[in-house]
């Protein structure tokens, strides 16, 4: 299975998220899992790339055409695709990927999250999302999502459409194995008329 990381790019992050990007990505590589990323060679993008490298997986770097600069990408890639866009990247990113994870990252990966999450929402694609949750890293975002489910600017199933975990193995267990989600698209955007308020 190919699967989709999200991470940070700025290597200014404490050691304890890259080591958990490096084994993230060395138990991928060890289950047979392939990594398709943003190519980048630093933060935890390079992280999860060293662990992939480290269990002999497969890596295909996915990246826009100016950061094809020196030092910008993992150099160890078995694959280099490259586009015009950053909204190519991600398009691109998810057409070649099983399941997606969302390392601890940046406003990028937010804007990746919201993007993939919204589309499973809109039944756009079936793929599993998995959040890894380092240190509590996502402790926040997550709150702010349940307030926004309190106001009712969202419906609280949509917490099953994803699977929060600091525990590696349980995320590679989820992404195998993701339980079956039936849930009305109309009811999840709160737009079914038989809820409609006059």
């Amino acid at each position: 299975m190919n699967i989709c990381v999200y991470g940070a790019a700025s290597d200014d992050i404490a050691a304890v998220y890259k080591r958990a990007g490096e084994e993230l990505g060395e138990q991928m590589a060890k289950r047979g899992h392939g990594l398709i990323f943003g190519g980048g060679a630093s933060g935890m993008m390079g992280a999860v790339a060293r662990g992939v490298t480290r269990g002999g997986g497969h890596l295909v770097s996915i990246a826009p055409s100016f950061f094809d600069v020196d030092g910008i990408l993992y150099p160890e890639c078995d694959e280099y695709i490259f586009t015009n866009t950053m909204r190519e990247r991600k398009q691109k990113m998810e057409d070649l990927s099983e399941a997606f994870v969302i390392s601890p990252g940046g406003i990028g990966t937010f804007d990746e999250f919201f993007e993939i999450f919204t589309l499973r929402q809109l039944q756009r694609h079936t793929k599993p999302i998995a959040i890894l949750n380092t240190e509590g890293y996502y402790d926040h975002l997550l709150e702010m999502l349940r307030h926004t489910a309190e106001q009712n600017f969202m419906d609280g199933r949509n917490f099953e459409l994803f699977k929060v975990t600091d525990d590696i193995s349980e995320l590679l267990d989820y992404l195998e194995n993701p339980p079956q989600v039936h849930l009305d698209v109309r009811k999840l955007r709160r737009i079914d008329p038989d809820n409609a308020q006059s």
